[in-house]
């Protein structure tokens, strides 16, 4: 399948609060996840909210990956775009261990091949 790209959204539940509103442990998480999936590293925006939550960017020369925290729910929406040969779940997976997460809920979409459609996603105890 010739795709431009691949795009993992997930929905991580269970998540070690403490963690979810640390920006800086949460911004070293995100570029360790981007490097073990061999991108490249390029910009780095990470914002801290009060009184909690965090949310990020890290900027790959393959795309990106985003965060979204909410401590009060224990909950990260996070996605992992990546372009080329790069496989977005071992960023999303390293993500997702890091923040000690007991549920994910899991969709992989396909970029640039024209019309798609979101099937059922996989959904995760861990």
């Amino acid at each position: 399948m010739d795709t431009m790209g691949r795009h993992v959204i997930a929905e991580l539940w269970g998540c070690n609060v403490e963690k979810l509103n640390n920006m800086i442990l949460i911004e070293q998480i995100f570029v360790d996840a981007a490097l073990e999936s061999g991108a490249e590293v390029r910009e780095v925006a990470f914002h801290k909210f009060a009184p909690q939550g965090v949310s990020g960017v890290v900027i790959i020369s393959e795309s990106h990956l985003t965060i979204h925290s909410f401590p009060e729910h224990g909950y990260a929406s996070i996605d992992v775009f990546t372009c080329g040969d790069l496989d977005p779940n071992i960023a999303a997976d390293h993500i997702t261990e890091s923040l000690e997460a007991t549920t994910s809920e899991v969709i992989e979409i396909p970029r640039g091949m024209g019309p798609i459609k979101v099937g059922k996603s996989k959904v995760k105890a861990l």
